[in-house]
């Protein structure tokens, strides 16, 4: 039986949702093994002098659990 975790995180770039939301797996992957999935929540962003200035994408990043480490 496997169990699954679920992290929100929210990524940024100043180039494209895609990238924004690329970050924050990217940056969950450093520190979170296992990772399955991912899913983007909501995409929003930053306006400046009439043009987008910075993208944001809210972020659900599924990963299975890993017990092997832990005492039973």
């Amino acid at each position: 039986m496997s169990v699954v975790k679920i992290v929100h995180l929210v990524g940024q770039s100043n180039e494209s949702f895609a990238k924004a939301a690329d970050a924050a797996v990217t940056e969950a992957a450093l520190t979170i093994r296992n990772i399955k999935s991912f899913q983007v929540d909501q995409l929003s962003g930053e306006v400046t002098d009439g043009k987008i200035s910075n993208y944001r994408a809210a972020v659900q990043v599924a990963f299975v659990v890993d017990r092997s480490g832990s005492s039973s």
